[in-house]
C-alpha cells in the first residue's frame, strides 16, 4: 500500500557546473528524472516534481508546479513543493541523486509523528535535500526567502527535528553513496565508471 504522502523532485536548477540538464542525464538506460519519479510513484500517493521550466516535463506522469518565487535556489523549491502538496508532510529530494534508496524513504515517511523535519544525518553532516518536511515549516521558510536568506537549513531552528544517526543509516547505506549527486561532468563520469564495474563483477 502506498503512503498518503508526497514525493518531491526538486528539478529547477540552474545546472551551471553540469551544463546540461540534470534531471535528464541517462542512468542505467533511463533517464535520471524518469528513474526517481517511477521510484517515488511506487512509495507516495502524490508525487510532483518542482521545475522552472515545465514545458520539458509535461510528459511525465506527475504533477508539475514551477517555483512561486523564481531564482531562489533550493530552498524556493521546498516552499513551492510544501505549498502545493496535497498532505501534510511531503518527502523532499534534489533531482540529481542517482541512488535514491526506497527502503529508506519509507522509513523516513513512517516516522513522522510528532516531527516537522526527517532528515538523514551521515558523518559528513545533514541531508536536507533527501529529507520529509511538514507544511508547518512554511512561514519559517517564507521569512527567509523574504530576506534573501537561503541556506536551506536556516529554517530548521524552532521545529521538531529527528535526525536520522549514521547507525540507522548504516543498514540501507552500505556503499555509503546513498545521498551522492551528479553535479558535475566528473560526477557523472565517476558514477557511469561504477556502474560499469558492477556489470563487469
Amino acid at each position: 500500500m502506498k503512503l498518503n504522502m508526497t514525493g518531491v523532485i526538486l528539478a529547477g536548477g540552474k545546472n551551471s557546473r553540469m551544463g546540461v540538464n540534470k534531471a535528464f542525464l541517462q542512468v542505467e538506460a533511463e533517464r535520471l528524472i524518469d528513474k526517481n519519479v517511477r521510484l517515488l510513484k511506487t512509495i507516495f500517493d502524490h508525487v510532483m516534481i518542482v521545475v522552472a521550466e515545465p514545458r520539458e516535463y509535461l510528459h511525465l506522469d506527475a504533477a508539475i508546479t514551477t517555483d512561486i518565487f523564481a531564482g531562489k535556489g533550493a530552498l524556493g523549491g521546498l516552499y513551492t513543493g510544501l505549498f502545493f502538496s496535497p498532505t501534510q508532510h511531503a518527502f523532499v529530494a534534489a533531482c540529481d541523486m542517482p541512488f535514491l534508496n526506497g527502503r529508506f524513504i519509507e522509513y523516513m515517511a513512517q516516522n513522522t509523528d510528532g516531527f516537522d523535519i526527517v532528515v538523514p544525518h551521515p558523518p559528513d553532516g545533514l541531508q536536507p535535500l533527501c529529507a520529509v518536511y511538514s507544511r508547518n515549516c512554511l512561514p519559517a521558510i517564507r521569512n527567509l526567502i523574504d530576506t534573501n536568506s537561503l541556506r536551506i537549513k536556516g529554517f530548521y531552528p524552532g521545529h521538531k527535528i529527528l535526525e536520522l544517526s549514521p547507525g540507522a543509516l548504516k543498514s540501507f547505506n552500505p556503499d555509503e553513496n546513498m545521498f551522492a549527486n551528479l553535479n558535475t561532468p566528473a560526477d557523472l563520469q565517476k558514477y557511469q565508471q561504477s556502474q560499469f564495474l558492477q556489470l563487469a563483477q
